[in-house]
């Protein structure tokens, strides 16, 4: 499952060194981010938990840590990458890292082994003999028949325990590493077919829905966790894009689009929440290369109370 590749991945791209670069090549991106975050903390009303917990930490990359651990009793940082937790929280002096609690989970509830469960009863050889309406429809079925938590019940969160939940980036890892899966799996029962799942309505529509309740779930959780007056801070890619020649990152003519969250995406934010501040921005990840496209994220932020 592409989820237990996490933490490697992670090593390649996030911490000190990482940080470094962004401040090169994309520092809209570093700046943005905490600001927004600072921002929540200045809003936080004195009334509510001065407990912090960030969703998808991983090692802080974007994240104002240190601020973070001055402003509050305690912080939580929550990921599955256990080891890059452990090396944002030594980059703190020792007064500050006895503030910080390290919780290892997975913030979907299971949903990746959930939908592997269900992979592993279809005989996929056989329907990759059948063709690609027949693989596509198992696969579909698969994803509507995948159960989400909604929330995720994940022990060491507390309902109602902090007043500033923090998802830095997380929303959609949760949905495209389990869609990764089967497209790993195409890839490797039935070579000929990776591309065909863009044809197949049933599987597109199916793939929609997963995403759409794995984000609903996600805002449910991040709701549950606020002490009353407490506040949210969301961080998520929303479209991809790739580009060829650096510099022309921002040149429309010379951008490849590929979109991440659906449409609908801020119907949700503002079903489950209000809009107290929303900013977008852009986020440089790879530079070009002789062989290889740049690539970058187009970044929504927002700052939330709930309703």
């Amino acid at each position: 499952m592409r989820i237990d590749t996490l933490s490697y991945n992670n090593a390649q791209t996030q911490g000190a060194r990482r940080r470094a670069w962004l401040r090169e090549h994309s520092p809209a991106h570093l700046q943005q981010s905490a600001a927004l975050m600072s921002h929540a903390l200045s809003l936080r009303p004195a009334s509510t938990s001065h407990s912090t917990a960030i969703l998808g930490a991983g090692a802080c990359t974007e994240i104002p840590l240190p601020e973070l651990a001055r402003a509050s009793d305690e912080v939580l940082l929550a990921d599955i990458d256990l080891v890059s937790m452990q090396l944002a929280r030594s980059e703190l002096v020792a007064g500050l890292q006895k503030r910080i609690r390290l919780l290892e989970c997975d913030l979907s509830g299971g949903v990746s082994n959930e939908l592997n469960r269900l992979l592993q009863k279809q005989p996929w050889e056989q329907l990759a003999r059948q063709g690609a309406r027949a693989f596509f429809d198992a696969a579909a079925l698969c994803l509507e028949q995948c159960p989400i938590p909604d929330p995720p019940q994940i022990a060491g969160l507390g309902s109602r325990e902090f007043g500033l939940v923090i998802s830095s980036l997380v929303l959609s890892q949760l949905f495209s590493y389990p869609l990764l899966d089967i497209l790993d799996l195409v890839q490797r029962v039935a070579p000929s077919l990776p591309g065909e799942q863009e044809r197949h309505r049933r599987y597109q529509e199916a793939a929609q829905s997963f995403r759409v309740r794995i984000i609903q779930a996600h805002l449910h959780l991040l709701r549950q966790l606020l002490d009353v007056g407490g506040l949210v801070v969301l961080l998520t890619d929303v479209r991809g894009f790739a580009f060829e020649v650096y510099g022309t990152d921002h040149d429309e003519a010379h951008r490849r689009y590929l979109p991440v969250l659906p449409r609908n995406f801020p119907e949700l934010v503002h079903e489950n929440f209000t809009v107290v501040e929303e900013a977008h921005w852009e986020w440089i990840t790879d530079l070009p290369e002789k062989s290889r496209f740049g690539r970058g994220y187009e970044v929504a932020g927002y700052c939330l109370a709930k309703k």
